[in-house]
């Protein structure tokens, strides 16, 4: 079982660099403009969509870390705001790097022992499962981003 600084390090090497897979949250999203963030490929989710719904779960666990409360709703994940121009694409982008590297330092702290203890309530898993879970979901939905983005900046 990997130790709570071991995951704060994946989930800020997913946000921040450093990972394995040369990708990570800030550098492929900080290179999309807003009008390429918010452009629909019919059937597919926007990169502003994928992007909110990714940091959703993020604002979710740092919420326990802070105060101990699991306040999130699947439905709600997908609800961003909108987005009509750069700097409130920037606005958002920020915000969602202070809220990552507010998560990594909190889950670096946490002692090793509860991460086998239960993430708020015993049907939710426990503290490891979840914070695995985040980087799995972090990955998978970056993959998407980046597909779209080379679909929409294709001439």
């Amino acid at each position: 079982m990997p130790t709570s600084k071991q995951l704060a390090k994946h989930i800020h090497q997913v946000y921040f660099g450093g990972n394995w897979t040369e990708v990570n949250v800030r550098d492929t999203v900080s290179n999309i403009t807003w009008e390429t963030a918010i452009k629909n490929i019919e059937g597919f989710n926007t990169i502003l969509a994928l992007t909110y719904h990714i940091h959703y779960f993020t604002k979710v666990q740092l919420r326990v870390f802070e105060d101990g409360r699991l306040i999130g709703n699947d439905s709600e994940s997908y609800k961003h705001p909108n987005i009509s121009s750069q700097n409130e694409w920037e606005t958002l982008q920020k915000t969602m790097w202070n809220e990552a590297e507010r998560l990594t330092e909190l889950l670096s702290e946490l002692p090793n022992t509860t991460l086998d203890t239960p993430f708020t309530d015993k049907k939710y898993g426990t503290y490891a499962c979840n914070i695995l879970g985040l980087i799995e979901h972090t990955h998978y939905h970056l993959g998407q981003i980046i597909i779209l983005n080379k679909l929409l900046l294709k001439p």
